[in-house]
């Protein structure tokens, strides 16, 4: 049976994963690492608590077969661009050298739609940066997600959401062909995407899924 390492478990997406993630047969471990004791039990679980920028500190526990990252912030709750950058840029590269230093052969990663590393939107350009930035790393596969607005249940309280999610509301039906990628999308679809892509045994290389792409691998 297979290792996963997984980061970002106690957020939107991570927490959607590592629920899919314990109940997936295929893994027999699982280890999530984050800043704060993540507050799940499970046999196949092991929490690792830890800084991510000295994860060196813990690399012995870091030991897997599969990474997937899910690790990401607003500039809103991050409070300053420099900090945002620490967490959605500096703490995904760090864990991805981590992985990658435990034998980690496959990285999967909750990027962002319209991640551009050109793009002059800073939110954009920084996933985009990431992304580039793990691409040099020459993991076997590179799983790039670039959900748009995800809709689930917060722990905590995003108004610019709330408010995207309203419009959206009306606005979904009307995305159709090539506007489809802008749908909102379901944060237990993304896990669930990112998952089949592990267990389906994707080629070598870096794979980008659009929206509206894991929105069909993922439903």
């Amino acid at each position: 049976m297979r290792t996963a390492l997984i980061a970002g478990a106690s957020g939107l997406v991570g927490g959607e994963l590592l629920r899919q993630l314990l109940a997936e047969a295929e893994y027999g471990r699982v280890v999530a690492v984050g800043r704060r004791p993540l507050d799940v039990t499970h046999p196949k679980l092991v929490r690792v608590t830890a800084d991510f920028a000295a994860l060196d500190r813990v690399a012995g526990e870091l030991r897997g077969d599969d990474a997937f990252c899910c690790l990401g912030t607003t500039i809103r709750a991050a409070s300053s661009r420099v900090a945002f950058r620490a967490v959605d840029h500096a703490a995904v590269l760090a864990f991805g050298w981590a992985a990658q230093r435990g034998g980690a052969q496959r990285f999967y990663l909750v990027s962002s739609l319209g991640a551009d590393a050109q793009s002059r939107v800073f939110y954009s350009r920084v996933k985009g940066e990431t992304e580039a930035a793990l691409r040099v790393l020459g993991f076997g596969t590179l799983g790039i997600f670039r959900p748009s607005l995800l809709r689930g249940t917060r722990k905590e309280f995003r108004p610019g959401e709330r408010i995207g999610h309203g419009m959206m509301a009306v606005l979904d039906p009307l995305l159709v062909g090539r506007w489809r990628k802008y749908r909102a999308i379901e944060a237990t679809v993304v896990a669930c995407a990112m998952l089949r892509c592990a267990l389906g045994a994707p080629g070598p290389g870096t794979l980008v899924f659009e929206s509206n792409e894991i929105a069909e691998r993922g439903r």
